[in-house]
């Protein structure tokens, strides 16, 4: 199904434990997130917004890209899509993106023993 669109945060699940895993422990929590998608084939732009705070990312499903954290840190990783879920390895955490009954599903995995899974259920606006 394809991605493009725009969507508002409708969920989230342990958000708070995961900026603690990835150091971000004084980032707000309390704000409405819109993530813009715009797809053309394999090629994404992926914005994210709240109030005073925009991150986005371009890139290409089977292609390794150079993208930014959260914190605007560069980096390098390949980007692939199975099963319509895109997948991509950030420095500090696995992420996840797919469409679910027409709601964008993001998923992000730390590393390790007690790892956080962050999970943030968006609608379609």
């Amino acid at each position: 199904m394809a991605f493009s669109g725009k969507y508002e945060l409708e969920s989230q699940e342990n958000y708070v434990e995961f900026l603690e895993a990835v150091g971000l422990q004084n980032a707000k929590t309390d704000h409405k997130v819109v993530t813009e998608v715009l797809q053309d084939g394999n090629n994404f732009t992926w914005t994210q917004t709240i109030p005073n705070w925009t991150w986005s990312n371009k890139f290409i499903v089977g292609q390794e890209c150079e993208l930014a954290t959260m914190t605007g840190s560069k980096f390098k990783a390949p980007v692939t899509m199975e099963g319509g879920k895109i997948s991509v390895q950030f420095p500090q955490y696995h992420f996840t993106a797919e469409i679910v009954d027409d709601k964008l599903i993001m998923t992000c995995i730390t590393p390790g023993e007690k790892g956080v899974t962050f999970k943030r259920i968006n609608k379609r606006i």
